[in-house]
């Protein structure tokens, strides 16, 4: 990435665990990509586990929008009858980042095989804050923010905030 292409930033996250049955005490994804993301610098300002529910996603998506400039949701992306987080949150973005999704599927690819397909993770733009809907295993989290989002959180929202 090219520095001019850069701004400074401060970079504040937002982490939304969408599950029926997750606890704050069993939520292991939220804490891996809390613990990614503060080893990256970055400080945790919103932080909420949602059922798996439209409207109490895209109403703690509001809540977070007011805290952090980029906002992770785990869970709820898969294909079960109640994984509707991409169903809230994509008719949302006003930008998608489509490169987000085919990176994260071709890098879980490498280490679950071909059910990598059954993954809708999305990011985009939401109010100049970057969105990111991954899923909900520990091993997804931790892949998609330690080598994804923390390494182009600044570029993505450099541009987003011009």
């Amino acid at each position: 990435m090219k520095p001019e292409h850069l701004h400074p930033l401060v970079i504040t996250i937002g982490i939304i665990t969408v599950s029926s049955t997750r606890t704050p005490e069993t939520d292991s994804s939220g804490l891996a990509i809390s613990e990614i993301v503060k080893a990256a610098g970055y400080s945790v300002s919103h932080y909420a586990i949602v059922p798996d529910r439209i409207e109490a996603i895209r109403s703690e998506l509001l809540r977070a929008v007011k805290h952090a400039n980029c906002i992770i949701f785990n869970g709820g992306t898969g294909l079960t009858h109640d994984d509707c987080t991409i169903e809230a949150i994509a008719p949302l973005l006003e930008k998608v980042i489509d490169g987000f999704g085919e990176i994260f599927r071709m890098k879980s690819f490498r280490e679950i095989g071909t059910s990598a397909i059954l993954s809708r993770a999305v990011a985009g733009i939401y109010q100049q804050r970057a969105i990111f809907c991954i899923p909900g295993s520990p091993a997804a989290a931790k892949l998609a923010t330690s080598q994804i989002i923390v390494p182009e959180i600044v570029h993505i929202l450099s541009h987003a905030t011009r």
